[in-house]
């Protein structure tokens, strides 16, 4: 075994040659190769039904796979601006956000609904691999999938495939930084922007109106109101993660 480094430079273990390719125990539109590459060159995997139930497949779902140098993105909107294993649970997928790699515990009508939202919005070039836990597998999704000629896996388990085949994320973009606006306690129209990291974060729901979260990378591409407003604070030659830390734990007026 070699390591592989995360971005701040703690390692972790990979093989040191490409061990034989194994096909997925489901069905996939992607050849075997094409999949793994796939796999290993995406940095972020969004996980929809990831709550805070630690019992929940989805929810161990984070762990395993950022234990492999993946970023994971928890999305589910009852838990959302808690957090899993350091990583921020999102409410939905902002639009600008664009996805690599979806993975759907989800019932078949809830997968339909986040496939057919991910095609409205999405063009075929930026369209993510999605991946159908088993469960979620709904006709309808993969016949418009396979019409548009969109990548997807279908009935297996995307921590059983990266552990039996020994894949690890190529480039690990871990650990990361995020940020989380909520209402602020007083009642008094402010908010409050704070900046965490997923190395050593751990938050409930808050008990406050969630207004907006995400990482410093959708910070800088999120068409929602809330990081566009943040945006807009940008002093001449300030950098976003700079910006993001000036107005860290500080109250904002919108």
């Amino acid at each position: 075994m070699q390591n592989g480094l995360f971005r701040d430079g703690t390692s972790f273990d990979k093989p040191k040659q490409q061990q034989e390719i194994v096909e997925t125990e489901g069905t996939s539109s992607l050849t075997a190769a094409a999949l793994r590459e796939r796999i290993v060159s995406s940095q972020v995997i969004h996980i929809f039904g990831a709550g805070l139930n630690a019992e929940r497949p989805a929810h161990t779902a984070v762990a395993e796979l950022s234990s492999r140098g993946w970023a994971c993105a928890p999305v589910h909107p009852r838990d959302a601006g808690g957090s899993i294993s350091g990583f921020p649970i999102r409410p939905s997928l902002d639009s600008g956000v664009l996805p690599e790699i979806v993975v759907l515990f989800l019932a078949p009508e809830r997968a339909r609904a986040v496939v057919r939202d991910l095609i409205m919005r999405l063009s075929h070039e930026a369209f993510p691999l999605i991946w159908f836990q088993r469960g979620a597998q709904d006709a309808p999704s993969i016949e418009a999938l396979e019409s548009m000629g969109a990548p997807f896996v279908v009935n297996d388990c995307i921590v059983e495939y990266t552990n039996r085949n020994e894949y690890h994320c190529a480039q690990s973009p871990l650990p990361q930084s995020f940020c989380l606006q909520i209402a602020s306690e007083d009642g008094d129209g402010c908010s409050v922007w704070s900046v965490h990291s997923t190395q050593d974060a751990s938050l409930a729901r808050p008990t406050h109106a969630l207004e907006w979260v995400g990482t410093l990378d959708e910070f800088g591409v999120s068409h929602h109101t809330i990081p566009r407003y943040i945006r807009s604070l940008q002093k001449d030659g300030e950098t976003l993660d700079a910006l993001a830390l000036r107005l860290s734990h500080s109250q904002v007026m919108m």
